[in-house]
């Protein structure tokens, strides 16, 4: 197995995971009175990250590895899991607030509205240079743009509607 398959092969189970760990918090989130909002563009998440992640096994599980690009994308994981950390059972892949809970404004949420989102939008831009597909990464990252655009409007009008400064469930 070449380096560039197994850092793939650890994103992805990386990825898996957090999918089950979306869910299980989404569950948990429904049970407490969360209200999910703008579900109808979650495919276009889905789709996007899914075909992020074919085309980097497509295209680069063979590829020789920047590891200067590498490097800055493993920082980025522990960005990722500071912002997951932060959110605890409130974070999910999916917009859900509870009615009531406060805005989180600790750790990473002091410096950006939405660190989720831009961790995600460098990883998505980074890896691909990683192994050395630069083309990938500007496909990607302009794709990410327009659903990222969509996401964050539809996560602002249901953080509006919601009173009492509702939670933050994904960012």
């Amino acid at each position: 197995m070449s380096l560039a398959a197994a850092i793939l092969a650890l994103v992805t189970l990386q990825r898996v995971g957090e999918l089950v760990l979306a869910r299980y918090n989404t569950g948990k989130l429904l049970a407490r009175g969360a209200i999910e909002t703008a579900a109808g563009h979650y495919p276009l998440v889905v789709a996007l990250h899914t075909a992020w992640l074919i085309a980097l096994w497509a295209y680069g599980r063979d590829q020789p590895v920047n590891f200067v690009a590498l490097g800055l994308f493993i920082v980025l994981q522990g960005l990722r899991l500071w912002v997951i950390a932060i959110l605890g059972p409130r974070w999910t892949t999916r917009i859900m607030v509870v009615p009531g809970e406060t805005l989180i404004s600790a750790g990473p949420y002091r410096y950006f509205s939405h660190p989720n989102y831009a961790v995600v939008t460098a990883e998505i831009a980074i890896l691909p240079v990683a192994l050395r597909l630069p083309l990938i990464a500007l496909i990607f990252t302009i794709l990410n743009a327009v659903v990222l655009s969509i996401r964050i409007r539809a996560e602002a009008r249901a953080l509006s509607v919601v009173h009492e400064r509702p939670s933050r469930a994904v960012q």
